[in-house]
């Protein structure tokens, strides 16, 4: 039997080699005051992910992780997520997604792709509790891209190591449901479970 520091460290493992991989360039800076009137619509945006099973229903952190936020928000708007897949489900620990790789049916190099720039981390003291949304990335902090997971359970030796940028608001029914599917040997699930993510501004 695993011991507990195996576990983590295999979890972690999945993370690390398996988002932002192929990524390069970092995102301009944006003026301070461009961050604050960002950071303020953001507080009352929404994002709704659409499955199979049901919809999720995000909201965002952005007064911790404004940089991530608008990064996702600016790629579910052009419908970067739509069409890719939850390509990794732990039980007992969380569902990744957000390859544009996964749009692809060959699952040889699910996991390994991203928009094409990284983003600098966010840590934070938000903790990786049930229904926390926090971006994947690989060895090197700065390297999320686009992939993101959501935690099925807490999963505190996640905390201050990778950007915490939201919580399910609702839908969390839906996230047990696609944890559990059958997966093949890299935890990809034998059938696809694609999304579209859809954005709701603030008022």
């Amino acid at each position: 039997m695993k011991t507990a520091r195996g576990i983590f460290a295999l979890m972690l493992g999945f993370l690390l080699c398996a988002a932002a991989c192929t990524q390069s360039g970092t995102t301009p800076s944006k003026p301070a005051g461009t961050i604050k009137e960002e950071k303020k619509k953001m507080s009352t945006t929404k994002a709704i992910i659409e499955t199979k099973f049901g919809n999720i229903t995000l909201i965002f952190f952005a007064d911790v992780a404004p940089g991530h936020v608008k990064n996702f928000v600016d790629l579910a708007k052009k419908g970067f997520y739509d069409g890719t897949t939850f390509h990794r489900v732990i039980p007992g620990f969380m569902i990744q997604g957000g390859d544009p790789n996964s749009k692809n049916a060959d699952k040889r190099m699910h996991g390994m792709g991203g928009p094409g720039y990284s983003i600098k981390a966010e840590f934070n003291e938000r903790p990786h509790k049930r229904g926390t949304l926090s971006m994947a990335r690989s060895a090197s902090p700065d390297s999320a891209g686009s992939q993101f997971f959501i935690c099925v359970k807490d999963s505190s030796f996640l905390d201050r190591q990778y950007t915490v940028f939201g919580e399910v608001e609702s839908g969390m029914e839906v996230a047990d449901k696609i944890v559990s599917q059958p997966k093949d040997g890299n935890d990809n699930p034998n059938e696809r479970i694609e999304m579209k993510v859809k954005i709701v501004e603030g008022q």
